[in-house]
């Protein structure tokens, strides 16, 4: 998708497309979450979205410039079914628990996409609404301005860099997959107390664990700190 600018009132489409739906941004955003979670990051190209939505390619110009600014939607997007549900409690531990597990959570549900948008800064309203959400769950909390900007910044980079991770495990082939987890018992299952005590003592304990994401338990690891540096309140 190469750079293209449509001007600002010529970049609604009234006419249906061939299926039937009238080509709104919200409908290629979707189409294209649906065609990367099918076949790749490859699927996203004008080609493959035009005839997926049954209309012109070149029609898409007239909603993103470019690939690019479509990525930044799709991004965008995640972060917002993220949030689809959430509301805040007043207990910030568990607020923030809530936010990422649900981030964690949507990026395992497209872990295709996940691989090509959790590491984008998309500046667009489902990711600006988030941080303001955080930051006002710190800021209630009681904790100062400057320490609440840290935190943020931990904790969203923990989510997003286990989500992304995460994701790129579960998007390899299945063939892959079943290779990954047959190296715990192919080989540290194989290794001699004589040269690696740890491991033997650990293996059946260390192969279960490796089954699943470790994001959860950093998760509890950081609230844990996070609470750590919570200025006490004043008494009343």
């Amino acid at each position: 998708m190469s750079e293209r600018v449509v001007p600002e009132g010529r970049r609604q489409r009234r006419r249906p497309t061939k299926q039937g739906a009238v080509l709104s941004e919200r409908l290629i955003v979707e189409t294209a979450l649906r065609l990367i979670a099918q076949h790749g990051a490859e699927a996203l190209s004008v080609r493959r979205l035009g005839a997926a939505l049954g209309a012109d390619p070149t029609a898409l110009y007239r909603y993103f410039r470019n690939t690019d600014a479509l990525l930044l939607a799709i991004a965008d997007e995640m972060i917002g079914r993220a949030q689809e549900g959430w509301t805040a409690t007043g207990d910030w531990r568990v607020d923030l628990r809530d936010l990422g597990l649900r981030i964690h959570g949507c990026y395992q549900a497209y872990p295709q996409a996940a691989a090509l948008a959790a590491h984008r800064t998309t500046g667009r309203p489902y990711e600006t609404r988030a941080v303001e959400r955080i930051l006002g769950v710190l800021r209630s909390a009681g904790f100062p301005d400057a320490l609440a900007v840290r935190i943020y910044h931990a904790f969203v980079d923990q989510a997003l860099a286990f989500a992304a991770q995460d994701a790129a495990a579960q998007a390899l082939p299945p063939a892959a997959q079943e290779k990954e987890a047959e190296v715990w018992h192919a080989v540290y299952g194989r290794l001699s107390p004589d040269t690696h005590p740890n491991i033997a003592a650990t293996f059946p304990l260390l192969a279960a664990d490796m089954r699943d994401s470790g994001y959860p338990f950093a998760l509890e690891l950081m609230l844990s700190a996070i609470a750590s540096l919570r200025p006490p309140r004043p008494e009343a």
